[in-house]
């Protein structure tokens, strides 16, 4: 049995119109996020010391500014390399007493992954799970725009859900 508020079409009805409350923009519309957007709510700042630069100005550079890594740049602001928390404490094992006073250089990934502002933040969520790295520098033209963490693009990712789920609360409720 039909509900009460169900009445069958009518010849006057147009049985071609139709409504659709989700579409492929609003189901998709997450996946086409970029890392310029994450970057506009977070900011484009970046910390970076020297190659010749030592651990020890590093791990005070980590601990002041709260970050858990740096870029490493030439004069010229040319990134040369990324330094983070887990490569010093890898030394630190192999090297006990002896890495503070060790050089940037020394120590940095010279391979960085980087990304631009133009790529998917799923793109670059994938590339930095499978790398098993969670800091990723964001170049344009090949200067440095800011650098983003597994973390940032996780919690981006979070806040669009929860929006994603109000708005379909929304639809429901009304």
């Amino acid at each position: 049995m039909a509900p009460t508020s169900y009445q069958p079409p009518t010849r006057g009805d147009k049985a071609d119109t139709s409504t659709h409350s989700q579409s492929v923009e609003s189901n998709l519309s997450h996946t086409q996020t970029t890392v310029a957007k994450l970057l506009e709510g977070k900011g484009d700042a970046v910390f970076s010391v020297r190659p010749n630069d030592t651990i020890h100005s590093v791990v005070n550079t980590l601990k002041e500014k709260r970050i858990g890594a740096v870029v490493v740049t030439d004069q010229n602001g040319a990134l040369q390399g990324i330094l983070s928390e887990r490569d010093i404490v890898r030394r630190m094992a192999d090297t006990p007493g002896q890495t503070l006073p060790q050089s940037v250089e020394d120590l940095m990934t010279r391979e960085v992954k980087t990304c631009s502002q133009d790529d998917l933040l799923n793109d670059v969520l994938k590339t930095m799970t499978e790398g098993r790295f969670r800091h990723m520098p964001v170049l344009s033209d090949g200067n440095l725009r800011g650098i983003i963490t597994i973390g940032d693009v996780v919690h981006f990712r979070l806040k669009e859900l929860e929006y994603e789920a109000l708005r379909m609360k929304q639809m429901i409720v009304g």
